[in-house]
């Protein structure tokens, strides 16, 4: 066991967000070594964007960007941090973060707490260039038209991060996955067309796994139509399945980790099935080997992110995947892993 990994054995035995908040320390002051060059086949390149590997980590690990230049040695191809909403606020009342070790999986209701742009920002300005770095916005609780707050989001940071995240899908703000519906996903995504910044950086649209088929297609329309750079598939789940044997199964929150898999699949599949190619397309929920990640690329992502699986499997997971995906891509006779992303469309 690597000492990363040691590490993270033993933040599991803390209360959850103790050990998050211990991780983010751990990884801003420990100072780990440069991760070694990826296998050439892993290259990826997603909107522009270079990624020496298509392991990327999703956004709610380091919601203030405070430990990016940490993070950015565990060898991810791309770090993405937030949700960042443009006022700070506490987030939800605790306990809410909760791990269902039986499962694999973790609920949070942590209601988008964060310190706010004017700090998030000032972080990203110093931020490392060996990978891009994402910055996921959010909409404050109180704000009434929570469009506006993304558009803030964009111009706040402009020039400061590689792509952004327009997160409209976490289950724990009131009101914000409403603008998944066509009316309002229309006009928040014309007004975000309008707050691109000068820079040509990225725009990324995070969607919820609990839709159906129709209403991813009409997203995936929607993105289109509006020059979206990606879609991210997807959030955390307000599913329960009847497999948990957790006895925190039944808090309220979002459900990621090895349970939201199979809702991510299908969730990615009709995307894209959708996109037809034409929007790219990032896999996250409940990957946790390379054999998750193989499966999601074969079903049309050109990427994927991961987080929850981190807390049970450390951060040597990371290389295990770029080892064991390397080596499916090349016994399938890919040459890269957009080649593996086209075969399945």
């Amino acid at each position: 066991m690597s000492l990363t990994d040691l590490g993270a054995w033993a933040l599991r035995q803390l209360d959850p967000e103790t050990a998050h908040r211990l991780a983010i320390r751990a990884l801003q002051m420990t100072p780990l070594p440069a991760p070694g060059a990826d296998d050439p086949i892993l290259k990826t390149v997603i909107a522009g964007l270079e990624m020496s590997n298509p392991v990327g980590l999703a956004a709610g690990l380091d919601k203030n960007g405070e430990a990016l230049e940490g993070l950015s040695r565990l060898g991810f191809g791309a770090v993405e941090c937030g949700s960042v909403t443009p006022r700070a606020q506490p987030g939800n009342p605790k306990p809410r973060l909760f791990r269902l070790a039986e499962d694999r999986a973790v609920i949070n209701r942590m209601g988008f707490n964060n310190e706010g742009l004017k700090p998030f920002g000032a972080r990203l300005a110093r931020r490392p260039t060996r990978i891009p770095i994402g910055a996921n916005l959010g909409a404050n609780k109180e704000t009434e038209d929570k469009a506006a707050d993304y558009v803030i989001g964009l111009q706040k940071l402009a020039g400061l991060a590689d792509y952004f995240t327009v997160n409209i899908s976490s289950p724990n703000t009131p009101g914000l996955r409403a603008l998944q519906g066509r009316e309002a996903l229309d006009d928040l995504l014309s007004r975000i067309h309008e707050a691109r910044p000068a820079d040509g950086a990225p725009v990324f649209l995070k969607i919820a796994p609990d839709l159906i088929g129709e209403e991813i297609g009409m997203i995936v329309e929607a993105s289109i139509a509006h020059r979206i750079d990606a879609l991210i598939v997807s959030n955390t789940t307000l599913e329960r399945p009847a497999s948990l044997r957790s006895g925190f199964a039944g808090e309220a929150g979002g459900l990621s980790g090895a349970p939201l898999k199979p809702f991510a699949q299908k969730a990615l599949e009709a995307a894209a099935a959708a996109a037809g190619g034409h929007l790219p397309l990032i896999a996250v929920g409940g990957i946790a080997s390379g054999a998750d990640a193989y499966a999601r690329i074969r079903a049309g992502a050109s990427a994927v992110q991961v987080y929850s699986a981190l807390i049970y499997e450390g951060p040597g997971m990371v290389g295990r995947i770029k080892r064991d995906l390397a080596a499916r891509l090349r016994a399938d006779g890919f040459a890269n892993v957009a080649e593996a992303t086209a075969s399945g469309r």
